[in-house]
């Protein structure tokens, strides 16, 4: 390869530290020079531009179904917490402002609504899923806005100019953890999920042998307490092997949606 082992993230800019340890630990193990950036288009790992990436499990499923297929599983992060039993998952977490009067999922009908990406599990496809199993596809929002990144959708609702959103656990603890100001002003009102966690996937043009190296890489990192401590940061305990059958919630999800004919949140 004539250019470092390229990774790419797709997911929320605050667990970036993450990222840039796994890309960095990757590259020391492996004897490879590595880079980080941000993906653009996740048709970069079939063109060849990117080597392997932290991409949601939405886009995954999506992806898997091309024969051949552009990228194949390496793991999964496992979070820190209780809540999260060891295990390769994560939830959504609805959050409404403080002050505001919804105290149920329920209360928000013809309200105003905010989602990070329509690519995202997490902030689209769950919310969609959850209205379809109440029967609700005919237009529960008053309005929805798409914001860019969960990060955004957060500030949007602490701010008052919108009402909702649900957002990616993970993402969700580490900004009220860094930013306190936002904790004072937020509350979780339900929880959708668990759901299958975000997986780290290599594209398939990469040797098998090389895609060996980098999942044992992954799950070996967590064992390592330097590194441990940089995974801390995003609240990632270590990773595990998963199969592509973990991801099947995902796919039942967007089936439903298909069935009643509901793909675009309103």
């Amino acid at each position: 390869m004539s250019r470092p082992l390229r990774f790419a993230s797709f997911l929320a800019p605050n667990i970036r530290p993450v990222y840039e340890a796994v890309a960095e630990y990757a590259g020391e193990r492996l004897g490879l020079p590595v880079e980080l950036v941000d993906g653009t288009s996740f048709d970069q790992f079939a063109a060849g531009d990117v080597d392997a990436g932290f991409i949601c499990g939405l886009p995954y499923v999506q992806l898997a179904r091309h024969s051949p297929p552009p990228v194949a599983l390496l793991a999964a992060p496992v979070l820190r917490g209780k809540r999260y039993s060891g295990r390769p998952i994560y939830f959504s977490d609805v959050i409404v402002h403080r002050d505001s009067p919804f105290r149920s999922f329920a209360d928000l009908r013809g309200r105003s609504w905010a989602y990070n990406d329509p690519d995202s599990h997490s902030g689209y496809n769950v919310t969609r899923d959850r209205l379809v199993q109440m029967g609700e596809t005919g237009g529960f929002f008053g309005h929805v806005v798409e914001a860019g990144y969960h990060q955004r959708s957060i500030r949007l609702v602490a701010a008052g100019e919108v009402d909702a959103s649900a957002i990616d656990s993970q993402v969700l603890a580490v900004e009220l953890r860094d930013h306190g100001e936002l904790a004072a002003q937020l509350r979780v009102i339900d929880t959708l999920g668990p759901s299958t966690i975000q997986p780290v996937v290599a594209a398939s043009h990469l040797p098998a042998s090389l895609r060996a190296d980098l999942r044992a890489a992954l799950l070996a990192i967590g064992d390592e307490p330097a590194w441990r401590e940089r995974l801390a940061a995003g609240l990632v305990e270590r990773f595990v092997a998963v199969d592509d059958a973990v991801y099947d919630d995902i796919r039942h999800m967007l089936a439903a949606a298909k069935r009643a004919n509901f793909l675009a949140l309103r």
